[in-house]
């Protein structure tokens, strides 16, 4: 009854010990909250790779690629068919994205990847990238509707919004055209050489048509469609950081994005043929919408074009069989735990001097590694802040001690055993833990789930976005709670703490009741 009753008063009455239960729950709520938004990015993280990747992925050495796609699947569903769930072609290949914007030209390195958009939205979330699909958020509030019904399939055709922007782009230039004709109409010869020098420069810089298709050569004119309204035979859906930048509005002080080109825009993609020697090939097409995955090593490098019409520009068509050819198979499996047994059954139905087969978190190995790295050692630095704690402890429990030689002494002399002093302190260690814990796993908790009204208060005071939604790309700050994660930080907590308080408690419970007496 001793021991309950003296720990009981330690730890209400020592001051002290309110400077350890601190830095316990302080250690204890920084390490949920900066897991907990650690756990929430990587979840979403690998959502998003994952959802440009299948589940497992068939890819061919070369960029020639294989021919009869329809064989490979039929291959592919033989071996495995009762774990797939959908399968779809792909043509992948390195290319440069042209574009006019205020005036000059903007290229820029990609990666073409030719896809179908039913077949690649069987085999992973496509619409939930694509703008048209989803809602434009500003300052947590919704600045634009969803441009396409939920029901719709991703498909190659213009929302509602994007034809009418490109037929109002089509009709200023037409009337640019009309109106610089009736210029040079109206000048007569007499006109044109009683113009000034000066004059005359000027009137020769007027014309420089803004509207104008920064495409228009005679290759182009070629490839044009003959109705001007009507799209190119090349669709793409482009990246959000290939054709957009943020920027601080000067007014209101906040981050918006600027797009430099947009949906019913016409763009101009150069690559290689296939065959050896490749040789250079460019088309015309027309955007049909922007994806935001999140990633910017995807955002800025990755456009998606209608498979047949870069299959037609690369000629992956063959003259012999009329079969067409493909660089990869994106496959979808009906439950991912069955990943391993997939790719062992492709391994050995596809040619290894042809193929590679790996899931997608095998074509991903280096980057989540580098953030399970990542964590893990955050994690250990952030334990640090415990461990100090602890040590803290150690030092309070030691010069409770010494301070209280006397008392143990005489406890001893009245009969506490040595197993019960020790008892003492080993239980106050692990009250402080207890407590410090506790209270820390609530802070954090509350902390993480009210985060983003917290993020709101900074920026209010601060006068400065926190989180901008336009360089992340998440409406909110992404957070995910384990359980797991939460009990292990706890235990550990009152492990450190019961461990610091071991050496003081066997120091108190090896004094001798006489010799403790007799301190002065």
């Amino acid at each position: 009854m001793y021991k309950m009753l003296l720990c009981q008063r330690y730890l209400r009455t020592r001051y002290i010990a309110l400077a350890s239960i601190i830095s316990v729950m302080l250690g204890v709520a920084t390490m949920i909250v900066v897991n907990s938004v650690m756990s929430g990015f990587g979840t979403q993280m690998r959502e998003r790779i994952h959802g440009l990747l299948a589940d497992v992925v068939i890819e061919s050495h070369s960029y020639d690629g294989v021919s009869d796609p329809d064989l490979q699947i039929r291959i592919a569903r033989e071996v495995a068919d009762g774990y797939i769930e959908a399968v779809t072609p792909t043509v992948e290949v390195y290319g440069m994205l042209n574009f006019n914007f205020a005036g000059q030209w903007i290229t820029k390195p990609v990666t073409l990847i030719g896809i179908e958009p039913e077949g690649k939205a069987k085999v992973g979330p496509l619409r939930s990238f694509l703008d048209s699909f989803n809602p434009v958020y500003e300052n947590g509030e919704i600045a634009r509707p969803a441009l396409r019904p939920d029901e719709e399939v991703p498909n190659w055709k213009l929302s509602p919004e994007a034809e009418e922007y490109r037929h109002e782009k089509i009709d200023r230039q037409k009337w640019y055209e009309s109106q610089l004709a009736a210029l040079e109409s109206e000048k007569t010869p007499k006109q044109t050489a009683s113009i000034e020098p000066q004059q005359e420069v000027q009137t020769a810089a007027l014309p420089v048509d803004p509207f104008a298709d920064p495409f228009f050569d005679g290759q182009a004119a070629e490839q044009a469609p003959a109705d001007p309204y009507e799209m190119m035979d090349g669709r793409v859906y482009v990246g959000a950081g290939l054709v957009s930048y943020p920027y601080r509005d000067p007014e209101t002080g906040l981050m918006k994005t600027m797009m430099m080109a947009r949906p019913g825009d016409d763009v101009k993609i150069s690559t290689v043929t296939a065959g050896r020697p490749p040789s250079h090939a460019a088309f015309q097409a027309t955007i049909v919408d922007v994806f935001k995955s999140g990633m910017t090593e995807y955002d800025s490098n990755l456009v998606f074009c209608n498979l047949e019409e870069l299959q037609n520009v690369r000629g992956m068509l063959s003259p012999a069989t009329g079969k067409r050819a493909i660089t990869s198979l994106h496959i979808k499996l009906k439950d991912y735990k069955d990943a391993e047994v997939v790719v062992e059954r492709l391994k050995s139905a596809f040619p290894p001097d042809q193929f590679v087969v790996k899931t997608w978190e095998q074509k991903q190995g280096p980057l989540l590694a580098a953030v399970e790295v990542e964590s893990a050692i955050l994690n250990v630095l952030l334990f640090l802040i415990i461990a100090v704690a602890g040590f803290g402890i150690l030092a309070i429990f030691y010069m409770i001690v010494v301070e209280k030689t006397r008392d143990i002494g005489i406890l001893k002399a009245l009969g506490a055993g040595s197993g019960g002093i020790m008892s003492i302190f080993l239980s106050y260690g692990l009250a402080l833990g207890v407590v410090g814990s506790g209270v820390g796993v609530l802070l954090g908790l509350t902390f993480v789930h009210y985060i983003n009204q917290i993020e709101d208060a900074i920026t209010y005071i601060t006068g400065r976005k926190v989180f901008d939604e336009t360089i992340y790309y998440f409406p909110e700050i992404p957070t995910a709670v384990q359980p797991s994660m939460v009990l292990s930080v706890a235990l550990g907590a009152m492990l450190i703490a019961v461990l610091a308080s071991v050496f003081p408690a066997r120091r108190a419970a090896r004094m001798h009741p006489v010799e403790s007496l007799r301190r002065e």
